[in-house]
């Protein structure tokens, strides 16, 4: 048994298919299927039912699972130990961040980790809530920033902020100091398409309270939505921060809490279970999660 063998299996397991796991490994999926196979052939035990384009474990392959995790997991903590005794931190991190952080924060992050890690080098994506969870998944991210996301077992999530969602229009309109939210539906809405978090949040609430919205334009490109409506053509619901890359600046806008009741976007950052954050990684985590707290 070698590790090429042992992490075929595990990642196989781990995403209940072969395609999956080559192309997470950056490997052909008949390497990977000749890798576990010979692995079965070692332990004289079948560890994968194969069910057309999916597998599941078998009851050997399950107890075996659990041991080659571990395994994988301790031969990372022994590499990384070993780069520590070095005293240097080396190597790529690739970090997801949603549209509006991006706007806002990758040329400071740039700026921060060039000068915290000068022989690294950092890869930023972009996109939105539900792809990135599934970059996370297949090993293409290290760690990303999700809006509001679903529960996974597959993934851990810890806090960063919460703002408070806002009606946003153009300073040449109108706006109160707060909207109710059951006045929302009096106003045309510029909004991002499913399955953007924000909209699942807004449109929950107003299920909940049995309200139409008014979606008059669905534009997923947070700067052109913008655009839109600091020319009057609508409204949006965004946090204030989304607004400009910096708080201070709402030049063009006018804002107003949504409240009855007071709704939230809360920002986490995600890392996948599984696969543990090098050293390099959980210092560039910490460093984004400081950076992108609106107090900071």
């Amino acid at each position: 048994m070698d590790l090429k063998q042992l992490e075929c299996f595990v990642r196989v397991a781990e995403f209940g298919s072969f395609t999956r796991a080559a192309a997470v490994m950056n490997m052909s999926q008949s390497a990977v299927s000749r890798q576990v196979r010979q692995l079965e052939v070692e332990l004289a035990e079948h560890l994968l039912l194969r069910n057309g384009r999916n597998v599941s474990l078998t009851d050997g392959g399950q107890r075996f699972f659990n041991h080659g995790k571990g395994i994988l997991r301790q031969v990372q903590v022994a590499r990384e130990e070993l780069r520590d005794q070095r005293g240097s931190l080396s190597g790529k991190v690739v970090i997801g961040l949603p549209p509006s952080i991006s706007r806002r924060h990758t040329v400071a992050l740039v700026a921060a980790f060039r000068e915290r890690f000068p022989h690294c080098t950092l890869g930023i994506k972009e996109g939105l809530s539900h792809s990135m969870r599934e970059w996370l998944l297949l090993g293409r991210l290290d760690f990303a920033l999700l809006f509001n996301p679903s529960q996974s077992a597959q993934l851990q999530y810890e806090h960063v902020h919460a703002e408070p969602l806002m009606l946003i229009g153009s300073a040449g309109l109108q706006l109160p100091p707060q909207i109710p939210m059951r006045e929302l539906p009096g106003y045309p809405l510029i909004t991002p398409s499913e399955p953007h978090s924000i909209r699942r949040l807004i449109e929950a609430e107003a299920a909940r309270q049995s309200l139409a919205l008014d979606i008059s334009l669905e534009i997923d490109s947070i700067p052109a939505l913008l655009e839109l409506i600091q020319r009057g053509m609508g409204y949006g619901v965004l946090f204030q921060s989304a607004l400009t890359r910096r708080d201070d600046s709402l030049e063009g806008f006018k804002v107003a809490p949504i409240i009855e009741p007071m709704i939230q976007t809360h920002l986490y950052v995600a890392t996948a279970e599984q696969r543990p954050l090098s050293r390099l990684a959980a210092k560039t985590m910490a460093m984004v999660c400081e950076i992108c707290t609106p107090d900071a």
